[in-house]
């Protein structure tokens, strides 16, 4: 699962870039009960989307030309500069940075060997997202790829990362899940999903998807459909996972709900 601090690898920090920054409030206040708070003139913009005073996500408008709102997933580094030199090496791309952002940590972005974005957080005085892993923020988040063997590849080689592959609960294969060097199982924070593999992604382009939680999946869902989201796969239920559907904004941006399933205390 997520922690905070974040080890190196781990996610950290999560932003949405659309086109329409007033109505995506809207819509993810209806959905999550987030709260935009503006980092200031000088952010050009920025804000972050916060529950109870606690960042759970950062919002930017996009410049005309930036193609499709998208949520971005960033990967902590204490080496921004070393990172974007590992990806190159790994085949990847930089698609810009590493860049200083004021006095509140290092960044860049990249897309992997397939195609899919992804970013980097070099802590200065932002040390990451103040809320994981609980309802209205970053839970869990799954890179659908054409070649899952390839992407282990080099995210083991940029990040470090360690897989653990278990049996779908439906029969359906395995799910290798990803955590960061050194962490073991309890640290887990994706999964890696054949694009052919999904009727949903299958011959969509390779991205992370990222999941929220949620207390209730269905009522989530119904306050997105009622906001003019679009629901991609209605709720669903994964044996001894949770109940999960995946949706996007009214803009476009794609994102997925968890509920996971309580367990008793030992």
């Amino acid at each position: 699962m997520l922690t905070s601090p974040y080890p190196e690898g781990s996610p950290i920090w999560t932003d949405l870039g659309t086109t329409d920054l007033e109505g995506a409030n809207a819509f993810y206040h209806g959905v999550f009960g987030w709260d935009f708070l503006s980092a200031g003139p000088e952010a050009g913009g920025y804000g972050m989307f916060q529950t109870d005073g606690r960042t759970a996500a950062g919002v930017m408008p996009l410049e005309p030309g930036h193609g499709s709102p998208f949520w971005t997933l960033y990967f902590a580094t204490p080496d921004a500069d070393a990172t974007a030199a590992a990806v190159r090496d790994a085949g990847g791309s930089v698609e810009f940075g590493p860049m200083d952002v004021m006095d509140i940590g290092r960044m860049a972005a990249f897309t992997d060997r397939a195609g899919a974005r992804f970013a980097v957080w070099q802590p200065g005085r932002n040390k990451g997202l103040d809320i994981v892993n609980e309802p209205g923020s970053l839970c869990w988040a799954e890179l659908y790829t054409p070649d899952e063997d390839a992407a282990y590849a080099f995210y083991s080689s940029v990040f470090g990362w360690e897989a653990l592959s278990m049996p779908m609960p439906d029969g359906s294969g395995t799910y290798r899940m990803v955590n960061p060097a050194g962490k073991g199982s309890d640290a887990m924070f994706g999964g890696f999903v054949p694009l052919g593999n999904d009727p949903i992604e299958s011959g969509g382009a390779p991205y992370w998807l990222l999941y929220f939680a949620v207390t209730d999946c269905d009522a989530a869902v119904a306050a997105a459909r009622k906001l003019d989201g679009t629901v991609r796969m209605e709720p669903t239920d994964i044996e001894g996972v949770g109940r999960f559907a995946k949706l996007a904004d009214p803009y476009g941006a794609r994102f997925a709900l968890m509920r996971g399933v309580e367990r008793a205390a030992a």
